[in-house]
């Protein structure tokens, strides 16, 4: 049964937890801020740093801030701007010393939040917005909603993230992410709706019928589900 070391990359903190072949934890989750400047260099110090507290483990998978294709960077809003075009796999391989797979956080938190029935849409409330929308358990690719247009011209990260609940105060924000939920239910008529991240325990209003927050183990216990497949986030099993 191998061994899986989950990191989760956020543009706050950076998450480390090895599991067994079905999800459950062989150790204590780990964690430290994300380093400024938060560049390729700066972010794999950190992880070997947390991977070398963690025990021994057979392969890794990495939930990485931004857009992630066949393992190399074509977004990373909330890190430095020279992650674009590197391969996280063939890096943290060749750093880590075992098979790496990468994807979009929000893509990996869904992975190990959905139940694949119907159509099931995933947000992260952290320093940024994430996305990912699976339809009967299959991932639906590249569903980036963070940059798209909310309402008043302005994004969903805009609205949401961590610079709007600090800027706004958590009432205002609160409100915005009750619109925003109703936004979302209008654009894909989901069946659920799961919300994760940091900053979703700062949810204090009811969240309508269909709609949960799920916790930030789940976004690492997904990069299980990332090894079941012949490709990264193939499908739900």
């Amino acid at each position: 049964m191998p061994k899986t070391l989950c990191i989760d990359i956020g543009g706050t903190g950076v998450k480390t937890l090895v599991v067994d072949d079905a999800g459950k934890p062989l150790g204590e989750r780990r964690r430290v801020e994300t380093p400024r400047p938060a560049t390729p260099r700066a972010l794999v110090k950190a992880i070997l740093g947390l991977a070398g507290q963690q025990g021994a483990y057979d392969r890794a998978s990495v939930g990485f801030p931004g857009g992630v294709r066949k393992g190399v960077v074509e977004t990373a809003f909330n890190l430095h701007p020279s992650w674009i075009g590197v391969d996280v796999d063939r890096l943290l391989t060749r750093e880590l010393g075992v098979p790496v797979r990468a994807a979009n956080d929000a893509d990996v938190q869904g992975l190990g939040a959905v139940r694949g029935q119907g159509v099931e849409l995933v947000i992260t409330l952290g320093t940024g917005f994430g996305s990912s929308l699976f339809v009967d358990g299959r991932l639906v690719p590249n569903v980036q909603l963070a940059h798209h247009a909310a309402w008043r011209r302005r994004t969903y990260e805009e609205e949401v993230g961590k610079k709007a609940l600090k800027k706004a105060g958590r009432k205002r924000w609160n409100r915005r992410v009750r619109k925003a939920i109703a936004s979302l239910s209008e654009l894909f008529n989901y069946d659920r709706l799961y919300i994760g991240g940091g900053n979703a325990a700062r949810i204090d209003f009811e969240l309508p019928p269909r709609v949960k927050t799920v916790s930030n183990v789940e976004g690492l216990l997904g990069g299980v589900v990332l090894w079941r497949g012949k490709e990264n986030c193939y499908g739900v099993r």
